[in-house]
C-alpha cells in the first residue's frame, strides 16, 4: 500500500466575524481513486479544495497533497496538478489550439495537443477563438486546459456544467480514460448520478462537518438503504421500510386477493441518501459505520 495523494485530518477554517467555513474535517485520497465531494453550496467544498491546490491558508488542521504541505507549494509541486475551477476569466481571442499549445509549454510532460483536444470534443473548433465559443463549448476547453499537462492529481470542480446529457456522457468515458490511466481525481459535483458513475468513494459536507464518508455503494450505512414498499389502501398512501421487500409485498397480494393499487418498491438512490443528510437531525456516518 503506498501511501494516500491526498491526505487531511482534523481541517478548519474560520473567516474573519468568526465565520466557520470547515470545522474539523478528516479524509484521504488513494493512489488512482476517484474520490467525490459532495454537499449543498456553502457547505465548504471550495473552501476545502482550495486549501488543497495551495490557494488558500487553513486555520488548523494537517494537509498532505502529494507529500507537500500545499502552504508550501512549488512550482515544480503546482506542475504535478491538473485544476478545473466552476468559473473562468474572460475567453481569450485565441483559438482552441493556440491556447492549448501555450499551456502545454509550461509542462515537462504535457500531452499531445490535438489528442486533447478530440478527447474533451472540440477538434471541429479547434481553429476557433475561444470567445466565439458557446457556454459548454469554453466548459470543455476548461476541462482540456485541466489534463493538458498529464497531471498526477486533477481536481475537477463540478466539470460538466453547461453540458448537454451527450456530452456529458462523454467527458466520463474521458475520465475513464484518466482512471486507466492512473490518475488520481478529486470530483464535485450537483450531479449524483455522475459521482456514482465515476467515483469509488465519497465524502459528504454538510455546514462544514463532514456528514458521511465511505465508498459510493455505503454511504450513510446499512439503514439508509433499507428498501421502502409503498401502497395504496383505501385512498391513502402506505409506506414501509423493510429489508424484506419480498415477504412484505407477498403479504399485501395475499390481504388484498391480488396486487395493491400503485404498488411499488423504492430501493434509496444515492440521491435520496444525499438528501437524507441534509436534515439536521442526520448523524455522521465515516466509512459507511456510524459515527
Amino acid at each position: 500500500m503506498t501511501d494516500p495523494v491526498v491526505q487531511v485530518e482534523n481541517l478548519h477554517k474560520t473567516y474573519r466575524g468568526g465565520f466557520h467555513a470547515l470545522r474539523g474535517v478528516s479524509f484521504d485520497i488513494r493512489q488512482g481513486e476517484t474520490f467525490a465531494l459532495l454537499g449543498p453550496n456553502g457547505a465548504g467544498k471550495s473552501t476545502a479544495i482550495e486549501i488543497l491546490e495551495g490557494y488558500r491558508d487553513r486555520s488548523r488542521g494537517r494537509v498532505s497533497v502529494l507529500g507537500t504541505d500545499p502552504h508550501r507549494a512549488t512550482l515544480e509541486w503546482r506542475a504535478r496538478l491538473g485544476i478545473v475551477l466552476q468559473n473562468t476569466g474572460e475567453a481569450p481571442s485565441a483559438s482552441v489550439r493556440e491556447l492549448l499549445t501555450h499551456f502545454a509549454g509550461f509542462y515537462p510532460r504535457a500531452r499531445d495537443v490535438d489528442e486533447v483536444i478530440g478527447a474533451v470534443g472540440l477538434a471541429d473548433k479547434a481553429k476557433t477563438p475561444v470567445r466565439r465559443l458557446s457556454g459548454g463549448q469554453r466548459r470543455r476547453v476548461d476541462v482540456a486546459l485541466g489534463i493538458i499537462g498529464r497531471p498526477e492529481l486533477l481536481f475537477l470542480d463540478e466539470p460538466t456544467t453547461g453540458f448537454d446529457p451527450e456530452a456529458r456522457r462523454q467527458f466520463w468515458d474521458l475520465i475513464r480514460g484518466l482512471q486507466g490511466e492512473g490518475t488520481t481525481i478529486l470530483l464535485t459535483t450537483h450531479y449524483l448520478d455522475e459521482a456514482a458513475e465515476l467515483s469509488q468513494r465519497a465524502a459528504i459536507l454538510v455546514g462544514g462537518e463532514l456528514a458521511s464518508l465511505g465508498p459510493i455503494d455505503s454511504l450513510g450505512g446499512p439503514q439508509s438503504r433499507v428498501p421502502v414498499v409503498r401502497w395504496h389502501d383505501g385512498g391513502r398512501l402506505r409506506e414501509e421500510r423493510t429489508e424484506q421487500p419480498a415477504e412484505l409485498v407477498a403479504r399485501l397480494f395475499a390481504a388484498e386477493a391480488g396486487e395493491p393499487a400503485s404498488l411499488e418498491v423504492v430501493r434509496p438512490s444515492l440521491e435520496d441518501i444525499y438528501l437524507s443528510f441534509l436534515k439536521p437531525s442526520a448523524s455522521i456516518q465515516t466509512e459507511g459505520v456510524s459515527a
